[in-house]
Parts: structure tokens; C-alpha cells; sequence
């Protein structure tokens, strides 16, 4: 009866381990969502205009757009490469963008330039966003003198 007892027991908290480490595991995934949800408003929000802004300022290969956005906010956002090309190719495909190979014959380079109807985008968004980027900041503001001040 005893071993029967101990099995039982045994069970119960294999059961209980089981349920804590699925837990565990859940939330590892949640903070790992909200991280990439911080990321995303960068990525997704904030690069694909900041790099029209950049091409706005001059035509430019997506390397130095990097490098450009990295300058300007002082190293505090330095997007990668890997997030820059993929996003070049999907505004060259709208329209937004075309890309010229700086030797046609070594097809070395790819500058980008903003074309008009990039151009338009660009003032468009930039017109749309500004009260949403005044709102954030308010929020930051509020949220970090609450937990900080």
C-alpha cells in the first residue's frame, strides 16, 4: 500500500512540476512577445519613414542608411542591415524608391533614391504620424517620471 501510496505521490508532483515549467515557459514567451512588440515599433512603425526621411535628405545605399539613422540619433537606434534591404525592396516594389547599381557592369552598389511618388508618401506619413509621435512622447513622459522621478 505503501509503494501505491508513493506512486500516487510520485505522480502528483511530477503533475505539479509539469504545470509550473509550462508556466515558466509561457511567460518566457510573453516577455519575449513584448520585446519584439518594443522592437516592432521601431521596425515596423518608425523604419520604414525614417528611411524615406534619409532618402529625402539624399540618395543613399542601404548600408549608409543605417549608418545615417545610427548617426542621427546619436547610436541610440542603429536598425541592421538585415531589417534596412528587405524593407528597400518592398518600397522599391511600391513604387516608393528605385535603386540604380553605382557600376551597372560590377552591380557593386545599389543607391536608392526616393521617386515623386515616394516623395509624396514621405510628406503624407510624415503629416499623419507627427500627432501619434507627439502623443507617444507624452505617454514616455508620464510613464517615466512615474517609475523613475
Amino acid at each position: 500500500m505503501d509503494d501505491f501510496k508513493n506512486i500516487i505521490d510520485l505522480k502528483a508532483e511530477e503533475k505539479k512540476l509539469y504545470e509550473e515549467y509550462k508556466a515558466k515557459v509561457a511567460e518566457l514567451k510573453k516577455v519575449q512577445k513584448e520585446k519584439e512588440a518594443v522592437g516592432q515599433v521601431f521596425t515596423k512603425g518608425l523604419l520604414p519613414i525614417y528611411v524615406l526621411f534619409i532618402l529625402h535628405l539624399n540618395p543613399s545605399n542601404g548600408n549608409d542608411i543605417s549608418n545615417k539613422i545610427s548617426k542621427r540619433t546619436s547610436n541610440l537606434w542603429a536598425p541592421s542591415t538585415g531589417g534596412i534591404y528587405p524593407l528597400l525592396k518592398k518600397l522599391e516594389k511600391d513604387g516608393l524608391v528605385i535603386g540604380k547599381w553605382d557600376d551597372p557592369k560590377k552591380k557593386f552598389q545599389k543607391i536608392y533614391y526616393l521617386t515623386d511618388l515616394g516623395e509624396k508618401e514621405f510628406q503624407h506619413r510624415r503629416h499623419l504620424l507627427k500627432p501619434r509621435i507627439e502623443e507617444s512622447l507624452k505617454v514616455f513622459q508620464i510613464v517615466y517620471k512615474d517609475l523613475y522621478l
